[in-house]
């Protein structure tokens, strides 16, 4: 079965408004440069939530197939959920891009395919002889969320995704890998990418270096993308077993600088105990919040991050009982993709989560978000809470520059505080020997943690304010 033929006379495309943002301009000239000066036809983006990395990069193949540069695309994603993004987006911009089946043999004018890393996995061969036969001339791979494809110098064959993708893209005449998140802590390198060598004060070291960084204070300043304020509740945590006689040792959940000890307060912080409980405290004013965010914005909506399921339907039940609307979704759910749709719509008010709202979980009226995890990792805590940064149209055209903030409820927990003063900065992604191999976020020592912006005066029991970590001076209203 071979790939159709295409029909290459100038569409008519409907352009209605869609003018690229600053940095997708830059991603045409970038591309176009590629083109003029054969030797690397690798570029990688790194682009923060709700740049707009998927319009960005089918805007790009659209003015390169008009000028007669480009042909064709081939786009490789990470899972269907996202698949419909690039369809939809595609559309928008009067693009034909189909979603590739085994079994399919589409017909009539086309511009390129859609394909999961898994389905590319599966049909390797089938593919590569498809696209031999298809004759595409100057065509374009795109590899959406590119830091899932680790590939191991020392054994290619380990990662399938990865190493799917470099062969069915070797005769790309460009690769454009995109990503928004920081990349993976498993000392995997990933195709389409540039090494560098920088030093980090003690020595040499590579860094995957992209060919152009969005940050997410970028897209804030320019109105993009919504900042970001924290709430984290701090307050005691008991350390003695419950029911044991005797003084128990107590510390502030935001001063505890024992990794052990950190650990296990915030595994108790979560807990949804009595009307004193942390969580509960957080999980009270993350409600009040939304109440107050509606009266401007009568269409939002909040997401909890829970631990488990039973965590999470106990998050639930406490919500409805306040008479909130409530979505759970977690991956046991067969149903949960069409609760997480109908959430968007605005059918409840609280969507409950486990590790389901991450990438590609694109939802502008979501406005506060309630982190109550013991994931502590700078990547999954970063994932979450820029699900709220995210607009739309609409409110758009009627919000002022800067726009309105959405909202972090968490625990008061070391980690996460230091992780909100960055998460508006990108972090390299530094490629290790096996032999140094650095710990884990979520396993190392702590990294001098520092007290949080506006200390608590009695060191626990209130909530510690962060506004915009890390962004303009003009940003941050006074």
């Amino acid at each position: 079965m071979g790939l159709p033929s295409f029909d290459l006379s100038p569409p008519g495309r409907p352009q209605a408004g869609l003018q690229p943002r600053q940095w997708q301009t830059q991603l045409i000239q970038l591309l176009r440069r590629r083109l003029e000066r054969p030797g690397s036809h690798d570029v990688l983006i790194n682009a923060g939530p709700g740049a707009g990395k998927t319009l960005g990069a089918l805007l790009s193949f659209e003015r390169l197939e008009r000028e007669g540069r480009l042909q064709h695309l081939l786009v490789f994603c990470h899972r269907s959920s996202i698949a419909s993004q690039w369809l939809g987006a595609a559309e928008r911009l009067g693009l034909d891009l189909r979603e590739w089946t085994p079994s399919s043999s589409p017909q009539g004018p086309q511009h390129g395919l859609l394909i999961t890393y898994q389905a590319a996995g599966r049909n390797l061969e089938v593919l590569e002889q498809q696209l031999q036969q298809a004759g595409w001339g100057a065509w374009l791979a795109i590899a959406d969320e590119v830091h899932h494809l680790g590939m191991d110098p020392e054994e290619p064959d380990a990662t399938a995704w990865g190493h799917a993708f470099s062969r069915l893209s070797e005769g790309a005449s460009l690769r454009l890998g995109l990503t928004g998140t920081p990349f993976r802590a498993d000392n995997l390198a990933f195709c389409a990418a540039r090494r560098i060598q920088v030093h980090d004060g003690q020595g040499w070291v590579e860094q995957i270096a992209p060919d152009l960084s969005v940050e997410p204070r970028e897209l804030i300043a320019a109105g993009d993308v919504r900042p970001l304020e924290f709430r984290f509740q701090d307050g005691w945590v008991d350390h003695g077993r419950q029911g044991e006689l005797g003084d128990s040792e107590r510390s502030p959940l935001s001063q505890e600088q024992r990794e052990s000890w950190r650990a296990r307060n915030l595994r108790r912080a979560i807990r949804l105990g009595d009307s004193s409980s942390i969580a509960l405290r957080l999980l009270l004013n993350a409600r009040r919040r939304l109440e107050a965010v509606r009266r401007e914005h009568p269409g939002a909506g909040g997401l909890v991050i829970a631990r488990d399921i039973a965590h999470a339907r106990r998050i639930c039940g406490l919500l409805e009982e306040e008479g909130d609307r409530v979505h759970l979704v977690h991956s046991q759910d067969p149903e949960a993709s069409q609760r997480m749709d109908t959430f968007k719509a605005g059918e409840a008010d609280w969507l409950v989560s486990i590790d389901m709202c991450a990438e590609g979980f694109d939802a502008p009226r979501l406005r506060v978000v309630a982190y109550l995890t013991t994931v502590v990792t700078r990547t999954r805590f970063v994932q979450g809470i820029t699900r709220a940064v995210r607009m739309n149209g609409e409110r758009a055209a009627t919000e002022p520059v800067p726009r309105q903030p959405s909202y972090v409820f968490a625990p008061a927990d070391p980690l996460l505080m230091q992780y909100a003063r960055t998460w508006s900065l990108s972090e390299p992604y530094v490629l290790r020997p096996k032999t140094n191999e650095a710990e884990p976020e979520s396993s190392g020592a702590m990294r001098g943690a520092s007290l949080p912006l506006q200390a608590v005066e009695d060191g626990a029991g209130a909530v510690i304010r962060m506004r915009g970590p890390e962004l303009p001076n003009f940003l941050v209203q006074r």
